[in-house]
C-alpha cells in the first residue's frame, strides 16, 4: 500500500496545532492532522476525575487569552457548540490574613473596591484601564504577529505616538512590583498585578514581568477570564469540528516517530507502526522545541549551532495541580474571593518574590502561592447544584518533580494555604484527584515534567530567541518544517497564534513570492546560525 499523501501534515492536535490545520484547510490546502493521544486538545481538556457529576479541566481552564484573540475569535466556534460563560468577578487575591482585592466585571466597581483601600488607587485603576483601551487591538495584533510585527507595529504608533509607544517599551522592560509600587499606594491591586505576572515564569522583580502582569490583569478587566460551558474539552472538540468541516482529516491514537526529511526538506512524518504520511508542501509541528529537532528531526539533519543552542534551552517551572469535589461552595474569609472564578492564595505581595527566589536555588516554596479555580462558580454545569468544582495548581522545582515524597509535601502545602484564607475547606472535600508533574507530562508530553508555557518566559528566550537564536519565525532550518507550538513566538496560552502564524508562513512560502521568501529564509538562517 503506498503512503497517504496530502499538502501538508500537522503533528499534535492541542489548540495552535488545530488552529494550524484549520488555516491551512481553509486556504484549499488537503491536511492531515495526526495527534498521539486518543483524544484532541492538547491541554485543553477535561473529565470527570474526582467524582461523578463533577467536571474537571485537565489542565489549563480559564481563557482571556482565547476570548481576546483575533484568530480564535475570527474561526466562530460559537456555531460549533462554544459558549463562553463567566464567573460573577474574573479575578481576586485573597491574603493569608484574611483580607482581599478583587478585579469586578464593571471597571467603576473595581476602581472603586481599590481606593476603598487606598485613596487614589481608584482613579489610577481606571487611568490603567483607559491607557489599555487606547492601545489594545493594535497591541494584541502586535503581540499575536511573528516577528518582525511591521504593520501591527505602525498602527500601534499611529495610535500612542512616540511618547506613548515609549512608555510602552519602558512597560516592557519593566518589574511587575516595580509597576505596581508605580501605580498605586495599596496593596490590593499590587498584588493583582503581580499575581497575574507569576502565571509567567518571570519573577516579580525581573525585567519583563510587568507586561504579563498587565496584561492579564486588563484582559480580566476587559473580557474577563472567561471558560467553556460543559468544560474546558469542549473548547478543544470546537476546534476539531470547525477543521473537520473545513476537511481536515484528523486522526486520533497516531503518534509520530519520525519527520521524514529528504533533500534538506521535510517530506511527511512516519507514525509508530510504520505508515508514512507524505507531505507534498509542508510539515507543521505542535510540540515542544527540544522534541521536533532532536526526536522528530534527528541532529542529522541539523545544523551544529542549532543543536548547540538546545543545549541551553530553558524550562519553565514544573507544576503541580490538585482537583477538589466540594459538597459546598468554598468557605472563604475575604468576601471579595467568593465569586472569583480564579482567585491567587498563599502569598502577599511581598511572598510572592520569597516563592521566585525559591524556585530559581530550586527550593520547594512554603508556604506555596496556588492559583485557584472555582469552576462551578464560574459554569453551573460543572458539577451539581450547591457544589463546587475546584481546582488549585502551584510551581515546584523541575529537579523535585519525581520526588513522590516531595509531591505529597506540597499537596499537603497546597491543602493547608487554602485552608488558611478558607477555613473549613477541608471538610467539604468529597473527593480530591492530583496530578504531579510526571503526571501532566504523562497526558500531554509537551508539558514537560509539568511545564506549561513550552519554555521561559525570560527575555533571553524571546522574540528572536524563542526557542533559541533564530528568526523569531515559525520557518525552521529545514524546508518545508514550521513550529507551530508554544516554544514558537508569541509563546504559551491559548490564544491560537502560534498555530496561525505557522500556517501563514507555508502559505505565504507557497504563494507566488514563495521562491523569493524560501532564499531569504535560507539565507537568514544561515547568517543566523553560521559557525564563527
Amino acid at each position: 500500500m503506498g503512503a497517504v499523501t496530502s499538502d501538508a501534515v500537522v503533528v499534535g492536535a492541542g489548540p495552535n496545532g488545530l488552529v494550524a490545520a484549520i488555516a491551512l484547510a481553509d486556504a484549499g490546502w488537503d491536511v492531515v492532522l495526526v495527534e498521539a493521544e486518543d483524544e484532541v486538545g492538547g491541554a485543553v481538556r477535561s473529565a470527570e476525575v474526582t467524582a461523578p457529576g463533577f467536571v474537571t479541566d485537565l489542565f489549563s481552564a480559564f481563557y482571556p487569552l482565547a476570548a481576546a484573540s483575533p484568530v480564535i475569535r475570527d474561526l466562530d466556534l460559537g456555531a460549533h457548540g462554544l459558549r463562553w460563560e463567566r464567573a460573577p468577578s474574573p479575578v481576586a487575591h485573597a491574603f493569608p490574613d484574611g483580607r482581599g482585592a478583587v478585579v469586578h466585571h464593571d471597571p467603576d466597581r473595581s476602581a472603586a473596591g481599590f481606593e476603598a483601600q487606598a485613596a487614589g488607587d481608584g482613579d489610577a485603576w481606571l487611568r490603567m484601564v483607559a491607557g489599555w483601551d487606547a492601545v489594545r487591538d493594535p497591541l494584541l495584533d502586535l503581540l499575536f504577529t511573528p516577528f518582525p510585527p511591521v504593520r501591527a507595529g505602525l498602527r500601534l504608533l499611529g495610535r500612542t505616538r512616540v511618547s506613548g509607544a515609549l512608555d510602552l517599551a519602558r512597560l516592557a522592560a519593566l518589574s511587575a512590583r516595580r509597576l505596581g509600587r508605580e501605580e498605586f499606594r495599596g496593596e490590593g491591586p499590587r498584588a493583582l498585578l503581580t499575581g497575574n505576572a507569576m502565571h509567567s515564569d518571570l519573577p516579580p522583580e525581573g525585567a519583563g514581568s510587568a507586561v504579563f502582569g498587565w496584561l492579564l490583569v486588563m484582559l480580566a478587566q476587559d473580557v474577563g477570564f472567561p471558560v467553556p460551558r460543559g468544560g474546558a474539552g469542549v473548547l478543544a472538540t470546537a476546534l476539531r469540528r470547525r477543521a473537520e468541516a473545513a476537511g481536515v482529516q484528523v486522526r486520533c491514537g497516531s503518534p509520530v516517530e519520525e519527520v521524514l526529511v529528504a533533500g534538506g526538506r521535510a517530506r511527511g512524518v512516519r507514525l509508530r507502526g510504520g505508515e508514512r504520511l507524505r507531505a507534498r508542501r509542508a510539515v507543521l509541528a505542535d510540540v515542544s522545541a527540544p522534541s521536533l529537532y532532536r526526536d522528530l528531526v534527528g541532529e542529522r539533519h541539523l545544523p551544529p549551532r542549532l543543536l548547540h543552542d538546545l543545549d541551553r534551552f530553558q524550562w519553565d517551572p514544573a507544576t503541580l495541580k490538585v482537583d477538589w469535589a466540594l459538597d459546598a461552595p468554598v468557605p472563604w474569609t475575604a468576601g471579595e474571593a467568593r465569586g472569583a472564578g480564579t482567585v491567587h492564595l498563599g502569598r502577599d505581595d511581598d511572598g510572592l518574590v520569597d516563592v521566585s527566589a525559591d524556585l530559581a536555588v530550586g527550593r520547594v516554596p512554603d508556604p506555596p502561592f496556588v492559583l485557584f479555580g472555582q469552576m462551578t462558580t464560574a459554569d453551573a454545569t460543572r458539577s451539581p447544584a450547591g457544589t463546587e468544582s475546584a481546582w488549585g495548581y502551584t510551581h515546584v522545582p523541575r529537579d523535585a518533580a519525581g520526588d513522590p515524597d516531595a509531591v505529597e509535601a506540597v499537596v499537603r502545602g497546597v491543602e493547608a494555604a487554602v485552608e488558611q484564607v478558607a477555613p473549613g475547606f477541608g471538610g467539604h472535600v468529597v473527593a480530591r484527584h492530583v496530578q504531579g508533574p510526571r503526571d501532566l507530562e504523562g497526558r500531554d508530553a509537551n508539558l514537560s515534567v509539568g511545564a506549561l508555557n513550552g519554555g521561559t518566559a525570560g527575555l533571553h528566550q524571546q522574540l528572536v530567541l524563542r526557542p533559541t537564536r533564530g528568526l523569531g519565525r515559525p520557518e525552521t532550518p529545514v524546508a518545508g518544517l514550521f513550529l507551530a507550538g508554544a516554544a514558537a513566538h508569541p509563546g504559551g496560552g491559548v490564544h491560537g497564534a502560534c498555530g496561525w502564524n505557522a500556517a501563514v508562513a507555508a502559505l505565504r512560502q507557497e504563494g507566488t513570492l514563495g521562491p523569493v521568501r524560501r532564499a531569504l529564509v535560507r539565507t537568514a538562517w544561515s547568517r543566523v546560525l553560521r559557525e564563527d
